[in-house]
């Protein structure tokens, strides 16, 4: 990239957390039950509008008049199944970005078919773990293979971990921000691909929008966990970080390589 991103990327998701408090974009989210609550909790902080219905008779419509989809794959039931692949084709036909989060490919082979179903969809971002990109790719995630893919694809590749890395396939950064307490509580992952999905919409270079919402959450993850003496007590402040975080805290909270 030719910006520095330890500059450039906190003041990017603070104008885009700005954006998102005043333009309210709607992000459909088709992601799994144990996800749906927080998923929309996380949006709503950070000052989009969501909507969840994985009706395959309502989902078309809702993702037409949506700014971007989320689809993740936590829980395939028969309404998820139908209702995907109409949301992703509805999505493309209206240009539309879209981010795939492939949950638990690596434990299901009818799953994982569908995930690579999906991503023939091109989608804007894929954010996965490192056995999820092991399962869809056929490589470990090393550096040079997420590269590889990315580029195959013609995706953004998110893989979280300790640092989460993010690649076009030209371009890779990693973003360092975040706390241990926030794989303590369920769906944080799968809530936070909704940020990268609502900042998609906001912003049309997919790596750098994938990126500030990365370091968004993650810089309201370890503001939260200052004053959280545990799981329970982490998610409720984390929706607080996330809703009065401002560029000021990201600039100087921002790890990026």
């Amino acid at each position: 990239m030719t910006r520095a991103p330890d500059t450039f990327l906190p003041a990017l998701a603070g104008t885009l957390l700005e954006r998102l408090r005043s333009e309210r974009p709607r992000v459909h989210a088709i992601t799994n039950a144990a996800a749906q609550t927080l998923t929309a909790n996380l949006l709503l902080a950070a000052g989009g509008l969501p909507s969840l219905t994985v009706a395959p008779e309502e989902v078309t419509a809702f993702t037409s008049r949506s700014a971007a989809l989320l689809v993740n794959l936590g829980t395939l039931d028969g309404d998820r199944r139908a209702a995907i692949p109409q949301a992703i084709a509805t999505a493309c036909a209206h240009v539309k970005p879209w981010v795939l989060d492939p949950v638990f490919v690596e434990s299901s082979p009818p799953r994982l078919e569908l995930a690579r179903a999906c991503l023939a969809g091109r989608p804007s971002v894929l954010r996965c773990n490192a056995s999820e990109f092991m399962a869809l790719a056929g490589n470990d995630a090393a550096p040079e293979a997420v590269q590889a893919f990315a580029s195959a694809h013609g995706t953004v590749v998110v893989v979280t971990g300790a640092a989460d890395v993010v690649t076009d396939g030209a371009h890779t950064l990693r973003i360092e921000n975040g706390h241990p307490l926030m794989t303590r509580v369920t769906a944080m992952g799968c809530a936070g691909t909704a940020l990268i999905a609502a900042f998609t919409a906001l912003h049309d270079n997919a790596l750098e929008a994938a990126a500030s919402a990365l370091l968004a959450t993650g810089v309201a993850g370890e503001i939260a966990a200052r004053g959280a003496n545990g799981p329970g007590t982490f998610q409720p402040a984390f929706l607080d970080a996330l809703f009065n975080l401002d560029t000021p805290t990201l600039v100087a909270c921002g790890r990026i390589l």
